[in-house]
């Protein structure tokens, strides 16, 4: 009873900008509520707006792997448009269209939950940026088309799909970086 009470004064004390919530029940039965989820334990719950629990934990995911805010709304932008249920034709899922074993490499369990997919998607693209030393257009070519294709090719592979890829994230990351990271 206690917990139901500490939620309704969240519920009604909570502004529009922190209107979306998180959960997870631990092992012993106990709920545990967040607007920032801390890892991949916690779902969405609850919210209003779109995009307005999205910022939060782009916010959260891209400090926590030292990103540009920004970069990361532009991934996220040309890979699902925001969309978190979204399906590619090969198979990529979520905001952040991780592939399966991707997810699965990336502790992801739920690639359509926000929270895991930015997550997921975050630790990705740190890692293929530690990975070429912190150049971009390799980092973000190794995510769309993976790190073999770039280092078999030295560079951004011969792929239409992926150069377009990676000027499209550019141009966004500009567009992003100017105007205070808005979500459109």
């Amino acid at each position: 009873m206690r917990i139901l009470f500490i939620f309704m004064l969240l519920c009604l004390s909570t502004s529009v900008a922190d209107a979306t919530i998180y959960r997870y029940v631990d092992e012993s039965g106990r709920l545990h509520f967040t607007d920032v989820p801390t890892d991949t334990t916690f779902s969405f719950y609850r919210g209003e707006g779109r995009g307005l629990g999205i910022s939060s934990l782009i916010d959260h995911y891209a400090g926590r792997f030292r990103l540009d805010v920004a970069l990361v709304k532009a991934v996220i932008k040309v890979e699902s448009d925001f969309d978190p249920k979204v399906v590619s034709s090969k198979g990529a899922q979520g905001l952040m269209q991780l592939m399966p074993a991707t997810a699965r490499e990336m502790g992801v369990s739920d690639p359509f939950d926000p929270g895991q997919s930015i997550y997921g998607g975050t630790y990705y693209l740190r890692q293929m940026l530690d990975t070429f030393n912190s150049n971009l257009d390799y980092a973000l070519a190794a995510y769309n088309a993976g790190p073999t294709a770039v280092h078999r090719y030295g560079g951004i592979p011969p792929y239409d799909e992926t150069r377009n890829y990676v000027l499209q994230v550019k141009k966004y990351l500009d567009y992003y970086q100017r105007f205070n990271g808005q979500i459109d």
